[in-house]
């Protein structure tokens, strides 16, 4: 570990010696040993109290007090470096939530004593900066080498957050759960009311972003009984799919390889934090509706089993799922037409269709939807994994819209209106709203063709005759921002003539 820490800690660990019983503690040890990056560090310093440590600390830099009710002094080194230190400490449950603990820092603790306060004992382990020894009192290390996710001790039903902390640890790190930990787990399930809504949302977003193997996060949250409380996705468990398209089970088994499929996409691991969430949500919640979709019918002489709409219906329940969890309307934005609109590679990706696809799936986009449905696709083992034909034809045909990234902008703006005589009134938002329909249509590319369309079409001031716009568009017609396209109040009758 020497190789990967800071030469300026290392030195301040070894040269201080009020520092002489300091520890690095926690993930860093466990990244280390896993031969992932290790991005923060913490130390544990024994033997000196609080207040002293803090007085130690201001030596080398500015030492501040950002975590006094947890012993917690964060150190901005001259070098410009930033790294949290702590006292040992002891915590003893007094009342629910994650607040309902009291704390006693007792900087004479041995370390066996004071990381037994610790979730799993892969968190559990010290490493001596001066020695290069690791301290084990747990069995971190031997967890870590069987894939064994295992609390440290019985105070672990303490605090509920760490069942979901399992949840995201199983899936980053591709562990099971222990049999007795599983069963302390389900020992809790009442206490989810307690958590607190974005503590809840902060594991989430870690097992969305950084799996390796995410449906062992899965498998660790339904073994552990903690299920119950998102009923969305209870609810897939054992819901059954037609062996003919789906011969890896139910729809709770193609989840959890749909979203190990994801994971295993080079541009899903190349992506930023933001749209790993929006893929990982989607796919992971893609299949909610067949929950109350999915029946037998005779098709071509056989019984099969059928899902018809469940993408309308699993948007609904995606929003639900991602509102519960505590994450905010620009996710269940994008996440929810991901979802609804999972099915239309089966549907001709005429220049029409790419067109009112890209507008339906916005803010998302056609690229992350063609992420979606490959991981689909993919999630169906003995079926080979891979890019469906269906979907290479899509991404082909928004490329070759360039509409890959993004809706097309409405080529007919407001002030092109304007400035040829109409004035305030509802009609000119009307027909700036059919006129992008007519646009995704097709019925023409470029603004000459748009203003042809305009007195081709006979609009009036109570609306227009010999409509050719095809299906109308649903929705607000987007603005470039200079006139306010929206249209309702502002914009309105075409000129009398």
């Amino acid at each position: 570990m020497v190789d990967i820490l800071p030469p300026e800690l290392l030195a301040l660990l070894r040269s201080t010696s009020e520092l002489g019983r300091s520890y690095l503690v926690g993930g860093c040890v466990r990244d280390w040993l896993l031969g992932v990056p290790v991005v923060d560090i913490d130390i544990e310093v024994y033997g000196v109290a609080y207040p002293d440590l803090v007085r130690v600390l201001s030596r080398h830099g500015r030492a501040d007090w950002v975590g006094k009710s947890f012993g917690v002094v964060k150190l901005t080194h001259a070098s410009g470096a930033v790294w949290d230190f702590s006292v040992p400490r002891r915590d003893s449950k007094r009342g629910p939530g994650h607040k309902g603990f009291d704390i006693e820092f007792d900087p004479d603790l041995n370390p066996a004593e004071a990381s037994a306060r610790r979730d799993f004992t892969i968190n559990s382990m010290l490493w001596d900066p001066r020695t290069g020894g690791l301290m084990d009192p747990h069995g971190g290390r031997a967890d870590l080498r069987a894939g064994l996710l295992r609390h440290t001790s019985p105070a672990f039903p303490e605090d509920p957050l760490r069942v979901l902390r399992g949840m995201q640890f199983a899936g980053r790190f591709a562990l099971r759960g222990a049999p007795e930990t599983l069963a302390l787990c389900r020992s809790i399930v009442g206490a989810y009311e307690e958590l607190a809504v974005e503590r809840v949302r902060e594991e989430w977003l870690k097992w969305a972003t950084r799996s390796v193997r995410p449906s062992m996060g899965l498998a660790f949250l339904k073994d552990s009984g903690w299920l119950g409380p998102l009923p969305e996705l209870a609810a897939v468990v054992g819901v059954p799919q037609d062996p003919l398209w789906h011969p890896e089970g139910d729809v709770w088994i193609h989840t959890g390889h749909a979203v190990d499929a994801l994971v295993a996409d080079p541009d899903w691991k190349a992506s930023p934090a933001e749209r790993r969430l929006v893929l990982m949500m989607a796919v992971l919640l893609h299949d909610t509706g067949k929950a109350t979709c999915t029946r037998t019918e005779v098709r071509d002489g056989r019984e099969r089993v059928v899902s018809p709409g469940h993408e309308g219906v699993g948007g609904g329940l995606a929003a639900a799922f991602l509102r519960r969890i505590g994450f905010q309307e620009t996710l269940v934005d994008r996440v929810v037409p991901l979802v609804t609109n999972h099915m239309v590679h089966s549907e001709d990706p005429s220049a029409r269709m790419v067109r009112r696809l890209s507008v339906r799936l916005r803010p998302s986009t056609i690229d992350e939807l063609c992420a979606v449905m490959t991981a689909d696709a993919s999630g169906r083992p003995p079926r080979p994994a891979g890019v469906p034909r269906s979907v290479q034809q899509l991404r082909e045909a928004a490329g070759a819209l360039q509409l890959q990234a993004a809706a097309p902008a409405p080529i007919l703006q407001g002030r092109h209106l304007l400035a040829r005589g109409w004035v305030g009134g509802p009609a000119l938002g009307k027909l700036l709203q059919q006129a992008y329909a007519a646009q995704l249509d097709g019925e023409y590319a470029d603004l000459e063709g748009a203003l042809r369309w305009v007195s081709e079409t006979a609009w009036t001031a109570e609306g227009k005759s010999g409509d050719k716009s095809g299906d109308k568009f649903e929705g607000p017609v987007p603005s470039d921002g200079a006139d306010g396209a929206d249209g309702a109040d502002r914009h309105g009758a075409p000129p009398s003539a």
